[in-house]
């Protein structure tokens, strides 16, 4: 019996032809029945596929074969191509979409002049040493945030990660130029960027964790400095790292602890992704975001009887 399997990976490093990458991986990609999706830039790479183990292993092999990509990691997580709706591989400015194409600089060795990379153990090493000083700084969108981070994390006021530059400009982080800043992000590439950025804004002491979250949590599961879930960008919207996490989410109607995002109701107009408990999201009348206008809806579909994912 088959089994699947989800790689996640990136590389920065100049590439001269992001297209022909781009027509290479398409091609790779579907004659191993791989899904997910990949972006190509100028700056590297960045992907998530799944699909069958041997072919994920395949994949591996031969996207190593190329000479830019010879030492690029991959993330092993559980899941396959199911996960994903699509293949998608497309040539962007960016392969984190921080709105700063032009100030990104990668050569064979990554990007330059990023923070210090930390091993997880580091991580830990630099609290023990350091302690109340460090400061972790998540750099994720904040609803992701909402269902885990590091312990204390101060997790800025973004909704896509085009928002950090303004955030970080702000001023509401100065008081941190001097300190000792841990970024973190999923797997790693969303921090070497954002790094880098505030490296170039008066940040002076800078790290990031060197494998994101997801290998911190491999090596530390739950009795680390992690909290929580980790929120992921596929059909199964959150992992974890063992059967002990805690569960910092809590539902937006109710508060019951809860790890689970749902759309609003109002599908046409919202369909903002929200933290709902099971019994809150069964319940017609609390499917929605708590914005005036979707709770009205929500009220008027619960008097007419009517449940848009039965009725639809």
């Amino acid at each position: 019996m088959a089994t699947g399997k989800i790689l996640l990976y990136y590389a920065f490093t100049p590439l001269s032809d992001p297209k022909a990458v781009q027509l290479w991986q398409r091609e790779l990609c579907e004659s191993l029945n791989l899904r997910g999706r990949i972006l190509i830039s100028t700056h590297g790479i960045n992907g998530t596929v799944g699909g069958d183990i041997d072919d994920c292993k395949a994949y591996i092999k031969r996207t190593r074969e190329y000479p830019a990509f010879n030492r690029m990691q991959f993330k092993w997580s559980e899941g396959g191509a199911e996960d994903f709706p699509k293949l998608s591989v497309k040539v962007r400015d960016e392969i984190v979409a921080f709105g700063a194409p032009n100030e990104l600089k990668v050569d064979e060795n990554g990007v330059v002049g990023g923070g210090v990379h930390l091993k997880p153990a580091q991580v830990n090493e630099l609290v023990e040493s350091r302690g109340d000083e460090v400061v972790f700084f998540d750099g994720r969108n904040a609803m992701e945030a909402q269902i885990g981070k590091f312990k204390d994390a101060i997790v800025p006021d973004v909704e896509t990660t085009h928002d950090f530059i303004a955030e970080i400009e702000s001023g509401k982080y100065d008081d941190l130029k001097d300190k000792p800043v841990v970024t973190y992000c999923t797997g790693g590439i969303r921090c070497e960027i954002l790094s880098s950025l505030m490296i170039n804004r008066g940040f002076k002491e800078v790290y990031q964790i060197d494998g994101g979250i997801v290998r911190y949590g491999e090596q530390f599961g739950n009795k680390g400095l992690w909290e929580g879930s980790l929120y992921v960008f596929d059909k199964r919207m959150h992992m974890e790292f063992g059967e002990d996490y805690k569960r910092v989410g809590h539902c937006i109607h109710c508060d019951t602890p809860t790890n689970k995002f749902e759309h609003c109701i109002n599908e046409d107009e919202c369909r903002e992704l929200v933290l709902m408990c099971p019994d809150c999201y069964a319940n017609v009348a609390t499917r929605h975001c708590k914005r005036e206008a979707c709770a009205e809806m929500a009220a008027d579909f619960a008097e007419q009887g009517i449940d848009p994912l039965i009725n639809s």
